[in-house]
């Protein structure tokens, strides 16, 4: 029997609240171990990152790119063992709108095994890594 819609928005919560202080040994409790992120080509951190410590590895790719402040979570929409999570990334620079994502979790079993963000303008995210850059050069 697959996860139920409650099932799925706490794992889902508690997924972010792991990654949002650096848990992520507990965050890799949640994941299948074929999990898989992609990000798409294009982006500063394009790739399929794999593996239980996928997202360690992409947070800190991502965090070295960006100064983020929080996600503020929009809507969680569930479906047959998926989820789609709307969300903004806020950022340390007030001058730079939010980064707007959404992003898609499958699951097998009680875990995730798949997400897969999709950006409404890729460009916002171009914008705060171009504006990391600018202000940790030399």
């Amino acid at each position: 029997m697959g996860m139920t819609a409650d099932q799925i928005r706490q794992t889902i919560d508690d997924l972010y609240a792991a990654t949002g202080v650096g848990d992520f040994d507990r965050a890799a409790t949640m994941l299948t171990d074929d999990f898989f992120v992609t990000e798409a080509d294009g982006l500063p951190m394009a790739g399929v990152y794999r593996g239980r410590d996928a997202l360690r590895d992409l947070y800190i790719r991502v965090m070295g790119m960006v100064d983020v402040v929080a996600l503020d979570r929009h809507a969680l929409m569930t479906g047959d063992a998926c989820a789609v999570v709307h969300l903004s990334i806020r950022l340390a620079d007030p001058t730079l709108e939010p980064v707007e994502v959404c992003e898609m979790f499958r699951f097998r079993g009680n875990k995730v095994c798949e997400i897969r963000p999709f950006y409404f303008d890729p460009a916002t995210m171009m914008r705060a890594v171009a504006a990391k850059t600018a202000t940790s050069a030399p």
